[in-house]
């Protein structure tokens, strides 16, 4: 019998490749049928390994789930970024390969970068997923979050509703 070995670990220079193959597969995964093609390839494009890259190298938090020797997911967070919603921290973006999810990964994923928040003095924490994103909302319920805001995002011609899931501790 072998073991795998399953990490969450912060992002290293050297993962920004392996971060950015991720966003794209997620991504794609996620938001095909969603977000306008166009404005999902360009979504996708921007955020190829030098941008990682940079992002890491300048101290954006990002942690990584390692599976093996493979990053199978990423979570960026840090401060709320809505002035409008009274809450600490905010996680950006948490993402899984697609044979990833539906394994427990994201809630590992999810409690890692929650815990680093409330240890950085973040006690409080927002989540904002695309309404139509029916698993990452189904997601945010069973961890617990609680709808607390809505709003909407252009993708190029098309608006879409988004929800805000929140935390306290």
């Amino acid at each position: 019998m072998s073991t795998t070995l399953i990490e969450v670990r912060p992002a290293k220079a050297a993962d920004a490749t392996a971060v950015a193959s991720t966003h794209d597969e997620a991504w794609r995964s996620a938001y095909q049928g969603i977000i306008p093609g166009a404005e999902l390839e360009k979504l996708i494009n921007r955020r190829g390994p030098q941008w990682w890259d940079s992002a890491i190298r300048k101290g954006s938090r990002v942690s990584v789930l390692v599976f093996g020797d493979k990053i199978a997911g990423y979570a960026n967070y840090g401060r709320n970024r809505a002035r409008s919603l009274h809450f600490d921290g905010e996680i950006y973006e948490l993402y899984l390969r697609p044979e990833f999810q539906g394994l427990g990964f994201g809630r590992r994923l999810f409690a890692a970068a929650r815990r680093d928040l409330v240890q950085s003095g973040l006690k409080s924490m927002v989540v904002w997923a695309l309404s139509d994103n029916d698993p990452a909302t189904e997601f945010y319920r069973a961890l617990g979050g609680r709808m607390v805001a809505r709003s909407s995002e252009r993708f190029g011609p098309k608006s879409l509703d988004k929800v805000a899931f929140a935390w306290t501790n």
